[in-house]
């Protein structure tokens, strides 16, 4: 049953996707909004759902560790493995515009939230400040694509025609938002009974199996939208997703936990640390020539398993822990920084 629960969830996060991405692309072209800023709005707070209602109903059971660990996790989760994966199948464009402003609010916002971590709580006030946060990035967002596009005339016998599209297209963006959504909870349960069966513990879980489940909506959604050649909502979905996982999820989820969000000191001291390394990655390799390779896409795959091995290794307290830690800070590590500053010089100094 667990299997088929599985099978079940994944056909339908894969119909939900290819609706939900159809849909998208025409409201973009309902309200002159770019794909870009719906990829990163109506896309990604949209596919961010299930880790909003993890996050909500963990603060209301008293379990916010299960709140934090989620949002950290998927963060991790959607640069590295979902842009990893999208990019193996197809190479991502990336805009001008995501460079100058999104990717480097997603890192600003992740440094904020390791500061705010510092006291060991998140407490509602902080809560606020993160949700109205959401609303004036989301507000600025659509306010400057909107400007951006020239309003085509409209014929009078044009009208209707507009509404039952604009009609069509929410339906079907709606529509694939529920099978997305009810999708990612079967997988997901599948997936955790799968792992509890496994013996693996509640804090892997919660930083593995319940953050890539969570995930999966964005997962798919992004591979369907790249297959589709749609690669700016691909890659505006991972980034937006992010942003709103910080600001709204947390921020949504520490007003409605009494005392604030607790944060244990393994989340400040490693895992929102890697959070905001694999942010800043992105930088060097968003900027050589605006493409995520497939090369970049193996890249990030290949670090999205160390991290996944390192946690399952510290959780059991393996012998391979010590050696395995040791290559990746003193060889694996080093040699990456290196290559994509590397990179990043060649490409400035080339003039691009």
């Amino acid at each position: 049953m667990t299997i088929i629960l599985i099978i079940i969830g994944l056909a339908l996060l894969i119909a939900g996707a290819e609706l939900l991405v159809k849909g998208a692309s025409g409201i973009a072209l309902n309200f002159r909004i770019s794909p870009l800023v719906v990829g990163l709005t109506v896309v990604a707070f949209g596919t961010s759902t299930p880790e909003l209602v993890v996050g909500i109903e963990s603060s209301l059971a008293g379990k916010e560790g299960i709140t934090f660990g989620t949002v950290v996790g998927s963060n991790i989760f959607n640069i590295l493995f979902i842009l990893g994966i999208s990019a193996l199948i197809l190479p991502l464009s990336v805009s001008k515009k995501l460079l100058r402003l999104d990717v480097p609010f997603m890192i600003i916002l992740s440094v904020v939230l390791l500061l705010l971590s510092l006291n060991g709580v998140l407490s509602r006030v902080e809560g606020i400040v993160l949700s109205v946060g959401l609303i004036i990035y989301t507000t600025i967002l659509i306010w400057e694509s909107r400007r951006k596009i020239e309003p085509e005339p409209v014929e009078a016998d044009e009208i209707p025609a507009k509404k039952k599209g604009w009609l069509l297209n929410s339906s079907m963006a709606a529509g694939g938002l529920g099978l997305l959504l009810a999708g990612s909870n079967w997988f997901l349960d599948g997936a955790v009974e799968i792992a509890r069966l496994a013996g693996l513990s509640e804090v892997i879980i919660g930083l593995t199996i319940v953050a890539a489940g969570t995930s999966m909506p964005e997962v798919v959604t992004s591979i369907m939208a790249a297959l589709r050649g749609e690669r700016e909502i691909a890659v505006g979905n991972v980034v937006g997703s992010n942003i709103f996982n910080i600001l709204g999820v947390l921020g949504i989820s520490a007003m409605f936990a009494y005392g604030g969000l607790d944060i244990s000191q393994s989340m400040i001291r490693f895992d929102i640390p890697v959070m905001i390394a694999v942010a800043l990655a992105c930088l060097p390799i968003f900027f050589t020539g605006g493409i995520i390779s497939r090369g970049e896409g193996i890249l990030f795959l290949g670090y999205y398993t160390a991290y996944s091995l390192y946690l399952i290794l510290a959780a059991t307290h393996h012998d391979a822990l010590p050696g395995f830690s040791s290559v990746m800070i003193w060889f694996v590590i080093p040699i990456t920084v290196l290559t994509l500053a590397v990179t990043a010089w060649q490409h400035f100094k080339s003039g691009k």
